[in-house]
């Protein structure tokens, strides 16, 4: 028979088990995402999650029937990939062409929304100055040194020196998106839409001065400069178009 020590380190081993089963434990530790698949965590916005992956928002929300304006909900599992072609069904019999006659040429399939060009939708974001192709006139976000180049490493972006607490202007009017610390690497991050096709991001900051859904102009003060994720104070800035990184030295003016 089991004595009292034994008794006692089987309690101890049950209540262990009970409570790594419980929901407690499974939010503190959830399991890995499955391959092409992202579970939405609690506060997460599909454009932070498109930005994380380095994918359009647009083509993920096609992928995943997600209509505008985008909500998304903790749990629900969100597909990276595109869906694959649907296969022909069982049975259905196959065409056949005629002896001397070619088969007929299949039609031009419509293309899929998300891959079409997009048109800005009506109050998304305030007036901007565009520049070639209605790109945004990009300005540069904070006073300070360039750290890290495009190509130098800083991610997908450059890095930009500075003092704690400066102020970070946004590079062109749009709308916030994202303003939180849920991306690791990033710190506070501050997430800005443009328009259909451009997107800026504002890393490392002290402090955010503005919301997620909020309208700001260009050149308004959105953040301080600080050092949050970061081995120093700096401002890590992005540019990307369809999701796609663009070396921002490009598109800003030369100082």
């Amino acid at each position: 028979m089991m004595g009292q020590a034994g008794r006692a380190a089987a309690a101890v081993l049950a209540a262990i088990l009970l409570a790594a089963c419980s929901p407690r434990a499974w939010l503190n530790h959830p399991p890995p995402d499955p391959p092409g698949v992202h579970v939405v965590r609690r506060g997460e916005t599909l454009y932070a999650i498109a930005w994380r992956h380095g994918l359009d928002y647009r083509r993920l929300a096609a992928w995943n029937g997600i209509a505008p304006p985008y909500r998304i909900h903790p749990g629900q599992r969100i597909r990276l990939r595109p869906p694959q072609a649907a296969t022909a069904r069982a049975g259905a019999p196959k065409a056949t062409a005629s002896p001397g006659r070619r088969p007929p040429a299949p039609r031009a399939q419509p293309t899929p929304e998300a891959e079409r060009p997009a048109v800005p939708a009506a109050r998304e974001a305030p007036p901007a100055a565009a520049g070639p192709a209605g790109r945004p006139v990009f300005s540069w976000p904070t006073e300070g040194p360039l750290l890290a180049g495009f190509r130098d490493g800083a991610k997908r972006g450059i890095d930009i020196g500075g003092r704690p607490g400066q102020p970070v202007r946004a590079a062109a009017a749009g709308r916030v998106v994202y303003a939180g610390s849920g991306l690791v690497g990033y710190g506070r991050l501050i997430i800005v839409k443009h328009n259909a096709e451009w997107l800026s991001a504002y890393g490392h900051n002290r402090r955010l001065l503005v919301r997620e859904g909020e309208h700001v102009r260009a050149g308004q003060v959105i953040a301080e400069l600080g050092a949050s994720g970061a081995d120093r104070p700096k401002l890590h800035f992005e540019i990307r178009r369809f999701g796609e990184p663009v070396d921002p030295l490009t598109l800003l003016p030369r100082r």
